[in-house]
């Protein structure tokens, strides 16, 4: 073992987290949550480990970063065509973690997954950077390729195809919603006995949650 690796452990000790904190709406808690995130200027607090599965139940997980939520849930942009894009479709079930460490938080994000409207993949597409949709375009996410040239190649291609910027989405493009059925709330303590608050969906019911602790 290596006993370097092993030694490796902080005590948490900035904040608890007890039932009287909480909102009983946990979108109203995450927003919470995520507007201090940001107000600590952490780097990219909108990063999080999306988990899938592959047909064959293997796990699968990569970052992403969150564009947007709201009581309906949390969204995402990719290539449908990519690995992930593939899996979810093949598997429309998904779990989001965000880890802010610097205020000793986590958050754990169970649903299923739906595909957003083009509508609002059309408007979230057009508020990117030039050279972020023309990206788009340009990768075949997931697939093998020869060398970077063949990517920077047929950007420059895009870039004189579309002089005016004026570059359409691509149909294999857009956002996924990840539609929560269970969200938990982790803060670290000290002596690793953490704080572990989990809102569960009450089935048949979109707009009640049931609220429990969780032993660290």
């Amino acid at each position: 073992m290596d006993k370097a690796i092993a030694d490796l452990r902080k005590d948490y000790t900035l904040k608890g987290l007890l039932e009287t904190d909480i909102d009983p709406n946990p979108f109203v808690q995450f927003q919470q949550w995520f507007a201090q995130a940001r107000a600590a200027e952490l780097p990219e607090p909108n990063a999080m480990t999306l988990a899938t599965t592959t047909p064959e139940g293997k796990p699968s997980a990569r970052i992403v970063l969150l564009k947007d939520f709201d009581s309906r849930g949390f969204v995402f942009y990719t290539n449908y065509n990519s690995r992930k894009g593939q899996e979810l479709t093949s598997n429309p079930q998904a779990n989001l973690v965000f880890w802010w460490a610097e205020l000793e938080r986590q958050v754990r994000i169970y649903g299923k997954i739906e595909k957003v409207s083009a509508q609002e993949s059309d408007e979230y597409f057009y508020s990117r950077p030039l050279n972020s949709r023309l990206g788009a375009w340009t990768s075949n996410q997931s697939e093998v390729i020869a060398s970077r040239d063949v990517l920077e190649k047929h950007f420059a291609e895009l870039q004189n195809k579309y002089p005016d910027g004026d570059i359409p989405r691509p149909q294999h493009w857009g956002g996924f919603r990840v539609i929560p059925n269970e969200i938990e709330f982790w803060q670290g303590r000290p002596s690793r006995l953490h704080d572990r608050l989990r809102y569960t969906l009450v089935e048949n019911n979109h707009n009640s949650w049931q609220i429990e602790r969780l032993s660290p």
